[in-house]
């Protein structure tokens, strides 16, 4: 073993060196094959049909908006039909400009293979460049088929945009924060539109009997809230076909009433679509102008979650659904409660529902309260998925995630979130029991999020699109001097209701940054206590320990190099496995990992050493499914690699350890990133023989017990031979059960968040065993306190 050490240490001068050609990032394994998750071509019919389907998925919640925005603009009162008409044309103009020329136009461009939300942009983002906090990513990570990336001239702007981001840690930080800040509030989202959508419909059933309490219609919301979040273990899949339907109906409704209003009442109110009106509404100089801005930003909620909902809806599909049916429905529905709001200046506080003909008006609050929930069921789902990033990119606790649909990979439920909404969402409709404070906390929600998307277009115009500068300031100037205004009247609001969302996402925030602190801490510390690999060749094949029968998966986030764990694992006890596989499981910037690209494998060190390393990627769409045997998977890639490795044997000179030579890179990789076809194939090679010069390794034996054997792996029969035996004999999953303590010379707040507020979320966290389904007789935990 000595004389490979000296060896190797002659050819490349260092022992550095030495670590880095028997412990390479996996080149060899990776592999380019065709996209196939570029944008498909679409049938017109087919467009069509998916543009409906949309309806159900996308629009519900900016939907029902009509029914409460015009009693959060004016809560006390109409006095003046120049007030109606003037914020009639701010309602018209901000639905033009926000989400129909901002998000349908534009930002939904910037979408993630089909995924949309801050999360998405921020995986494009570190896609383009290297502004990702936890460094684990490797180049043959950018040949997955769903790693799309552009590249630049060395002196054009994306290039300079791309070298500035990378140059600093703290624009790393910020760009963080920012996505965090933007995640945080959009988690509100889903607390506050469940409670003013469900609260507003069921105001309905007051109207016709005023004399009713208002505790009568929460206590309906109430129950419908809990009936809601009671059902979503059951997921949408099986009553999913129904949305699209109820919100198609619901546009219709709300457009044709909104017509025959205007016919009926003022259609003067159609001046309103001429702009000048919105320039004399604030020359007014009432104080009220400005401040009712706020209720006037609630005619577009719901255009975040039109993004976020994004889904697998081609762009085009959501262009058409938005500009035939949801944009002209809307502005209907607006223009005619403005004509009868004119015409009826104290009925301001329902004016939805009184506007409604008698003879429908039963069908429409039935319809309402559906589409309320549809609504609601969207923004829930957005919930659901916006964690489930978060989790991936290493920003929040682990949580159960329970995939509820066979169909579709992106309907998933999240239980302790689930029951935290519910009760944080039934907290807030009884706590405030209107819509006018329940709406301005959901105003301060929306424009938050949508000034962060905003914000993070301009890196993605640059680095993405490569866009000009011009077309990027335009872009910018043009959205903040719509969002600004309407920011600084809900930020007026704070104390009216608009609290809420910035105290929730003030403890999001806490819990999402202090979680990702601590990982990316604990990771860099496992980076610099790594084990070289001289010293792990100078113990010999046996380690110098007792090699028993059995295969054992040592569990690290290092896609390279030994972790620390295994050395204070094989320090403290007499024995090791005879094969031994250490397991590093990371999640990329990619929406998902296909399947057949999911598990990087290679050997560590000379074959008697019976080490190898197995990289599991996955995306943040993908989920640990619980009918999935991740052990089972693991042990098929690894016997795959060795067959395919006796295969290249048969066609390579060479000496290395890894699978092939560098020439033959393109060929081997595209045999072992075959899919489940090509891995039957390659299993009727399992009697074609290979010559090594590795010597024989001390082993036992699962078939005579505790007596060494001696085993040779000259042929590559006998080493799956005794993979399988060693399989046969039982296989261990080591997990490290580390401790993180801030040290002791640190600062008061980092020992607060890290032993206190992360000691806290850990404990109550999933363990990672429990995520990978690991059975409990086979685990082992190895414990060890990291100070940072």
């Amino acid at each position: 073993m000595a004389s490979i050490s000296d060896s190797e240490t002659t050819n490349h001068g260092s022992i550095w060196d030495l670590d880095q050609n028997l412990d390479q990032p996996m080149d060899e394994e990776a592999s380019r094959l065709k996209n196939m998750y570029t944008e498909k071509k679409f049938s017109s019919i087919l467009l069509l049909r998916l543009a409906f389907q949309s309806l159900g998925v996308v629009f519900g919640d900016l939907g029902t908006s009509p029914l409460y925005v015009f009693y959060n603009i004016f809560p006390h009162g109409v006095d003046d039909d120049e007030d109606v008409i003037g914020a009639l044309s701010l309602i018209i103009y901000t639905l033009t400009l926000i989400p129909l020329m901002k998000y349908v136009f534009v930002v939904l461009r910037a979408n993630d293979n089909g995924q949309g939300g801050t999360f998405a942009l921020y995986s494009l983002l570190c896609r383009h460049a290297k502004v990702s906090t936890i460094p684990n990513q490797h180049k043959t990570d950018e040949e997955l088929t769903t790693y799309s990336r552009q590249t630049y001239e060395e002196n054009s702007l994306a290039a300079k945009i791309k070298r500035w981001l990378e140059g600093h840690v703290y624009k790393k930080n910020c760009l963080l924060i920012l996505v965090l800040i933007g995640t945080c509030t959009a988690i509100g989202d889903g607390i506050l539109t469940p409670a003013i959508s469900v609260l507003s419909a069921s105001g309905g059933i007051r109207v016709q009997n005023q004399k009713m309490s208002t505790d009568v219609v929460v206590v309906v919301a109430v129950i419908i809230l809990i009936g809601l979040f009671s059902m979503q273990h059951y997921g949408t899949d099986k009553v999913g076909w129904l949305f699209a339907p109820i919100v198609l109906l619901w546009f219709i409704l709300i457009g044709t009433i909104g017509a025959l209003n205007i016919h009926k009442y003022n259609s003067s109110v159609l001046k309103a679509y001429n702009p000048v009106y919105i320039y004399r509404y604030f020359r007014r100089g009432k104080s009220e102008s400005w401040t009712s801005l706020g209720g006037i930003m609630l005619s577009i909620t719901g255009t975040e979650a039109l993004y976020a909902d994004l889904c697998h809806f081609p762009v085009l599909a959501i262009q058409i659904a938005f500009t035939l049916v949801v944009f002209p429905c809307l502005l209907l529905a607006y223009t005619g409660q403005a004509a009868y709001i004119i015409s009826n200046k104290d009925h301001v506080v329902d004016a939805f529902y009184r506007s409604i003909p008698d003879t429908i008006y039963w069908p429409v609050f039935i319809i309402a309260t559906l589409a309320a929930i549809v609504a609601s069921q969207a923004t829930i789902s957005a919930t659901y998925s916006i964690i489930k990033q978060a989790l991936a990119l290493g920003c929040f606790p682990r949580v159960s995630v329970v995939h509820t649909s066979k169909k579709f990979l992106g309907q998933i439920y999240i239980p302790d979130i689930n029951w935290v909404l519910m009760i944080l969402c039934i907290a807030v409709t009884a706590g405030f029991k209107n819509q006018s404070q329940i709406g301005n906390a959901y105003g301060t929600a929306v424009v938050i999020v949508m000034l962060v998307t905003t914000f993070l277009m301009v890196p993605i115009m640059l680095l993405v699109w490569k866009s000009h500068w011009i077309l990027v300031v335009i872009f910018i100037v043009l959205s903040l001097m719509v969002e600004l205004p309407y920011f600084t009247a809900c930020i007026n609001k704070v104390d009216q209701g608009g609290w809420v969302p910035l105290v929730v996402a003030t403890t999001c925030f806490i819990i999402m940054y202090v979680w990702h602190f601590c990982t990316v801490k604990r990771y860099e510390f496992e980076m610099h206590s790594k084990v070289s690999m001289a010293w792990i060749l100078g113990l010999g094949p046996s380690l110098g320990l007792v090699r028993v029968p059995g295969i054992g998966f040592v569990y690290t986030e290092l896609a390279s190099g030994v972790p620390h764990i295994f050395s204070h694992f094989i320090t403290n006890l007499p024995a090791i496995h005879s094969v031994v596989v250490f397991v590093c499981v990371k999640y990329l910037p990619v929406y998902t990992v296909p399947t057949e690209e999911r598990f990087i494998v290679k050997r560590i060190g000379p074959k008697n050493f019976h080490m190898f390393r197995c990289v599991a990627r996955y995306g943040y769409k993908d989920i640990h499914k619980r009918d999935d045997d991740f052990e089972k998977m693991l042990l098929d890639r690894l016997l795959l690699f060795v067959r395919l490795e006796s295969m290249m044997d048969d066609y390579s000179d060479s000496e290395d350890f890894t699978m092939m030579e560098e020439k033959t890179q393109g060929s081997s990789n595209a045999l072992l990133l075959t899919g489940k076809a090509g891995s039957n194939k390659m299993c009727s090679t399992g009697d074609l023989s290979y010559s090594s010069q590795d010597s024989i390794v001390p082993a036992k034996s699962p078939i005579r017990g505790n007596s060494l054997t001696r085993y040779s792996s000259h042929t590559f029969g006998d080493e799956l031979e005794f993979l399988n035996r060693c399989k046969d004999a039982g296989v261990v999953h080591i997990l490290g059960n580390t401790v993180v303590h801030a040290r002791p010379d640190s600062g008061i707040i980092k020992k607060v968040a890290v032993n206190y507020v992360f000691a806290f979320l850990r404990k109550i966290c999933r363990e990672n065993s429990v995520i990978f389904n690991v059975p409990h007789e086979s685990l082992l935990n190895v414990g060890q306190i990291y100070y940072i």
